[in-house]
């Protein structure tokens, strides 16, 4: 059965668009999938296609020149580094850039570089609560003698050294993160920077630190291409990285890669053109999309006793010189009202498939919803919430 397509009103009397989705149909919000930026990319599919010949990219090797991420195109490096200049966001002088697929190999990439080569014992891996939830099972499905998961980070009291992932915009939650272990014990950091872009947050000043996690997915939304890169400062780390990737994938696809690098220079090409410009740029775009997703939220939200989500202050930013709130890519939503699981409560009573706070370290009354969905579902979900 498909719902007609004329706009309703909710139960507060707000008009919320319709939908092609059935009442009786789960909305699948547990993924961030970031198909919501399709629309914009279809609108610069001729500028964006590549033709690959079908000789061409058989090498294993990307740049023989290369002595650290020897199956890095050229191309792709220069891209990266392009592209952080043109944004602001990380410092990449001096930093050498090694590339994955996507931002999960290269944290394990990081993990395993980091970890002493010939431990006592596996080194503590840990995350502030609310953390990334897949971080537990990507230290531990490979039950490695080097390093373990350690749980929060915030509670981390042991004498012994540790791993400590800074997600920084936050993952579920938004927040803006540095490095909380209190321990005497001494510590290194990885900084997964997977949402610092200037859709998601404001860019209040350029990231300086040792290792950086950047994805493709959460950049541009292009998550099928399974790309991601990382700015490492220590050349013995970024060979050891390296050396992972080799092991785990012997590199990294050249078709992603070249499509990688044909959408970053299209990205830059259109600030660094932007009198020339007829379309809308890219974050600009995406920034304008996603704080109209939120605004509609919160008028949903505000009026609820069901659920609550906590506000972001304003901040500043130096990429779009404006002060203006974040629009992160997930919403962290708690239940009220003496709902114990809001994972269950929203999967039974109203049909919307969440993930549960129990998964990032935290209280059940928590759950995670992507943002990052089609119109039909992210409206399906406001309409849901606005009559629970």
């Amino acid at each position: 059965m498909v719902v007609a397509t004329n706009n309703f009103p909710s139960s507060n009397g707000r008009t919320i668009p319709a939908t092609n989705i059935s009442p009786n149909t789960i909305i699948e919000l547990e993924k961030g999938d970031p198909v919501v930026f399709e629309k914009y990319w279809k609108k610069r599919s001729e500028e964006c296609s590549i033709v690959i010949r079908g000789w061409e990219l058989m090498s294993y090797l990307g740049d023989a020149k290369n002595s650290v991420c020897w199956y890095m195109l050229p191309e792709v490096e220069r891209g990266i580094r392009r592209l952080h200049h043109v944004v602001g966001n990380a410092v990449t002088n001096d930093r050498y850039i090694v590339v994955g697929t996507g931002a999960t190999q290269l944290f394990q990439a990081a993990v395993f570089a980091l970890s002493p080569s010939h431990p006592s014992q596996p080194i503590n891996v840990l995350a502030a609560a609310p953390f990334y939830s897949e971080y537990q099972d990507e230290v531990s499905i490979l039950r490695s003698g080097l390093y373990q998961w350690g749980g929060d980070a915030a509670s981390y009291e042991k004498n012994e050294p540790y791993i400590e992932v800074i997600t920084s915009p936050n993952n579920p939650d938004g927040t803006i993160r540095g490095p909380v272990v209190k321990a005497e014990a001494k510590g290194k950091l990885v900084h997964d920077l997977a949402y610092y872009w200037p859709h998601y947050t404001a860019i209040t000043h350029q990231a300086d630190h040792d290792l950086m996690l950047f994805t493709f997915s959460k950049c541009t939304g292009h998550a099928g291409s399974r790309f991601g890169w990382a700015l490492v400062k220590d050349i013995e780390v970024a060979k050891k990285m390296t050396r992972y990737v080799q092991l785990s994938s012997i590199g990294v696809s050249k078709e992603s890669q070249t499509r990688v690098a044909k959408i970053i220079g299209v990205v830059c090409d259109g600030y660094q053109n932007f009198g020339s410009m007829e379309s809308e740029l890219f974050f600009e775009y995406s920034k304008r999309l996603l704080r109209e997703r939120w605004e509609k939220l919160w008028a949903a939200i505000d009026e609820s006793k069901l659920f609550s989500v906590a506000k972001y202050p304003k901040a500043f930013c130096n990429f779009t010189n404006e002060s203006s709130e974040p629009s992160p890519g997930f919403i962290w939503l708690k239940c009220e009202e003496g709902i114990e699981d809001c994972e269950s409560y929203l999967l039974e009573k109203l049909k919307i498939r969440g993930r549960g706070g129990k998964r990032f370290g935290v209280d059940s009354k928590y759950a995670r919803i992507s943002l990052m969905g089609t119109d039909d579902d992210f409206n399906e979900f406001l309409k849901r919430v606005s009559n629970a």
